[in-house]
């Protein structure tokens, strides 16, 4: 938060997203709201469940009800966990928009039921809303706390000498995108008027087992590969059409296998790194 406090045109607001009067500070004066705050982890959501409903869902019910009062340009960070598996998709299908949301997880679930309440806003009192699911975003500056996302957890795990856990087979795939590519597609939906109403996935478009991104950190650090048990709620495949994307002008410039080797990079030179601690991320609002 240090870049957003020193700069000329920011202003930070420190409140939970729970908090009506808070989302009423943070939205009166604006336009146009991005809402990313939000309790994020499908581990922590198996064993506090309630908090995730708390913070995903009422909290975008807070969101959504200052911006029906100050009719604000509102533009929903969802996830593609939403998707779930059970699919039965076809060889080359992927999940477009219109894809059944199956989440697996209460973190999953908390999502969805946020995604589908802004659109209920949109039909119900004529919101301008968009609403984004990005997938598996990554990159400088990701918390790599116990509970953080894999490529942060196992370049941790790296730096500290240990072995790198892999959960099951690793055969489960993911699509990850850049944290530089995600900012660049929220300015391509924040120049798109005619999003309002839509969902809209923002992806690589290309698929990459958990097990070779594993072996790969264990390359670069030298370390070692320990097997565990695999996790309840965890999703095995959703790969993602991002054909509506590439309509407005979206194009991925970071191959995962690059955004890995400057995120190493990165970790490297932050002195805490390792002992980063995990923590909620819907706790402020911007």
């Amino acid at each position: 938060m240090q870049g957003f406090r020193s700069h000329d045109r920011a202003a930070f607001i420190s409140g939970s997203v729970t908090d009506g009067q808070t989302i009423d500070r943070a939205v009166r004066d604006h336009h146009v709201v991005f809402h990313l705050a939000a309790h994020v982890n499908v581990d922590q959501s198996l064993g506090d469940p309630e908090s995730f409903l708390e913070t995903n869902v009422m909290g975008t019910y807070r969101v959504l009800e200052a911006v029906r009062r100050y009719r604000n340009r509102l533009i929903y960070v969802s996830t593609c966990e939403v998707y779930g598996d059970g699919h039965n998709l076809k060889e080359g299908e992927r999940l477009d928009e219109h894809a059944e949301l199956k989440p697996n997880s209460p973190y999953g679930a908390s999502k969805a039921a946020a995604d589908r309440l802004c659109y209920s806003y949109f039909r119900s009192y004529g919101l301008d809303v968009t609403i984004v699911r990005p997938f598996n975003i990554f990159g400088v500056r990701q918390k790599a706390g116990r509970f953080g996302a894999l490529i942060p957890r196992l370049v941790r795990q790296g730096i500290n000498g240990e072995g790198l856990t892999i959960f099951g087979a690793g055969s489960a795939t993911r699509d990850y995108l850049y944290v530089s590519d995600i900012v660049g597609a929220y300015n391509l939906v924040l120049r798109t008027p005619t999003l309002r109403g839509q969902a809209i996935n923002f992806a690589s478009g290309k698929d990459t087992r958990v097990r070779d991104i594993v072996e790969y950190v264990a390359d670069k650090f030298g370390a070692r590969i320990e097997h565990r048990d695999a996790r309840p709620g965890e999703v095995q495949r959703f790969p993602a059409d991002i054909s509506l994307a590439k309509s407005i002008g979206f194009q991925p410039q970071v191959e995962i296998w690059d955004g890995i080797d400057r995120y190493i990079n990165w970790a490297k030179d932050q002195p805490q790194y390792p002992y980063e601690q995990d923590g909620f991320s819907g706790s402020s609002v911007l």
